[in-house]
């Protein structure tokens, strides 16, 4: 990847991964749905230098110095990380005329990060099967997920709209 094309790739990520954020603070202060607690993901990244991997329940845990701040520079490099390999997947000329559904498709396939990793560690089970309304969390992280597509999708429209790439004819 050229250096234009990483910076493309870092705001789009960072962007997104905002609106999501956005969207999360929306749920809470328009529903009262609480969203994951950043601290937490920095909790179980954070123990996975001592060989922990999974815990019996996240919050129980031992904190971890510096917790938050790992927690929410992991969430945005996760994000700027799924669009890098969304560029290598459908190629850079994607951002050249971004279109709606492989950005919103990347949104459902990211949701298997949480579902398959994160919530297993944190002691949820897989795809939150040992949380009381498990298809709930399920549908909520889906929904969050589309919402990070949507912003991959909204960012680089816009982005087309406004510069002149190098990287499009």
């Amino acid at each position: 990847m050229n250096s234009q094309l990483i910076l493309h790739v870092l705001l789009v990520g960072v962007s997104a991964t905002l609106l999501m954020d956005a969207w999360a603070l929306a749920r809470r202060r328009l529903f009262g749905i609480a969203s994951l607690d950043y601290a937490l993901v920095g909790r179980w990244l954070g123990h996975m230098r001592y060989g922990r991997f999974q815990h019996a329940a996240i919050g129980k845990a031992q904190p971890v110095r510096g917790e938050r701040l790992l927690g929410w520079c992991s969430h945005y490099l996760i994000g700027v990380a799924f669009v890098g390999l969304f560029v290598l997947l459908v190629g850079p000329q994607w951002f050249c005329q971004p279109t709606l559904l492989p950005a919103l498709l990347l949104g459902v396939v990211s949701v298997a990060a949480p579902l398959l990793l994160m919530q297993p560690g944190f002691g949820m089970g897989l795809a939150a099967s040992r949380m009381a309304n498990p298809w709930q969390v399920r549908l909520r992280a889906l929904v969050t997920h589309l919402v990070f597509g949507l912003g991959v999708y909204l960012v680089s429209w816009v982005v087309a709209q406004l510069l002149a790439l190098p990287l499009c004819p």
